[in-house]
């Protein structure tokens, strides 16, 4: 009886235990934030979530001569885009891509991954991101943290590409090097400067080349939060 009586009270104190526990709240394990998210924070990722609308022109700049501009208007949350140009005007959904407005959905991708790329260290999942560490930044050539990004071989418009991305202790993109295919020679590096703050998200305005003469810019930004 001892015996039977000794179980019955183990087994009560585990019921007893468990049972406590299961009501106890849970205790959250904070995470130190990633260094991409890190990135995306400064940038002012936490407001992203308020955008209803982003407009903005994309042109490239050499010596004097003015580029022909592509301006954009992006609705996120319905995932609607229109382009227009000098020659043409676009207006799709990017739920339904095909032959007719592929090439539009391509340049897309291009001008807002310039305007974004600290949100797209977050959103683009299938990318790798390496641990960060010194490196000497390609335009200033000072001492810089430096992560690189590295898309898979498959899949997107511009598959196996590579970027080191250059930041300063505040984690705000100072200038990057895109390497086509992952190729160990840069393909092309620029400055990321003239920084305005468009309701809470920073972009930066203008990419600039070591040579001076060449400048890759966003004018008409605007930034509409939800009501």
């Amino acid at each position: 009886m001892k015996s039977i009586y000794l179980v019955l009270t183990c087994l009560l104190l585990v019921f007893s235990c468990k049972s406590d526990g299961a009501k106890s709240p849970l205790k959250e394990i904070h995470k130190e934030p990633t260094v991409a998210r890190k990135i995306a924070n400064a940038h002012g990722f936490e407001n992203w979530k308020n955008v209803s609308e982003i407009k903005f022109t994309f042109q490239v700049d050499r010596d004097t001569i003015k580029g022909n501009g592509r301006s954009w208007t992006w609705q996120p949350k319905a995932n609607m885009v229109s382009m227009t140009t000098n020659k043409d005007t676009v207006k799709y959904s990017r739920n339904q891509i095909d032959t007719t407005n592929s090439n539009a959905d391509s340049a897309f991708i291009n001008d807002k991954f310039w305007l974004l790329i600290p949100f797209q260290l977050v959103w683009d999942t299938s990318a790798t991101i390496s641990e960060s560490k010194k490196a000497e930044s390609p335009v200033s050539k000072t001492l810089s943290n430096m992560i690189t990004l590295t898309y898979p071989n498959e899949g997107g418009y511009t598959p196996g590409d590579a970027y080191d991305i250059f930041f300063d202790d505040n984690f705000i993109i100072t200038e990057w090097i895109y390497r086509k295919g992952n190729s160990v020679t840069p393909t092309m590096a620029t400055t990321f400067e003239n920084y305005k703050d468009y309701n809470g998200i920073k972009i930066a305005t203008d990419h600039k080349m070591e040579s001076g003469n060449w400048n890759l810019n966003f004018t008409d930004v605007t930034i509409t939060l939800d009501e």
